[in-house]
């Protein structure tokens, strides 16, 4: 799926980020635990095509600290 069609597409439900997974061809919202298809390349957005997920099966995206206010930028 194109990255910045991936941008746009929010969750139909709670407007939320979506996370593409490309090994079972689904567009996940982990806020709802729903994973909508994406069929042809083409995402099927209805809350009724979609399927619900285990909770424990979601991993959350990896998260990045910050850099600390005084510290010098590194290249």
């Amino acid at each position: 799926m194109d990255t910045r069609l991936m941008q746009l597409l929010v969750c139909p439900i709670c407007k939320g980020p979506l996370t593409h997974l490309h090994d079972t061809r689904e567009l996940l919202c982990p806020a709802d635990r729903l994973a909508f298809p994406v069929r042809d390349g083409i995402a099927v957005m209805l809350e009724n095509e979609a399927r619900s997920v285990d909770p424990d099966a979601i991993v959350p995206p990896p998260v990045f600290p910050a850099p600390a206010p005084n510290a010098p930028n590194t290249p």
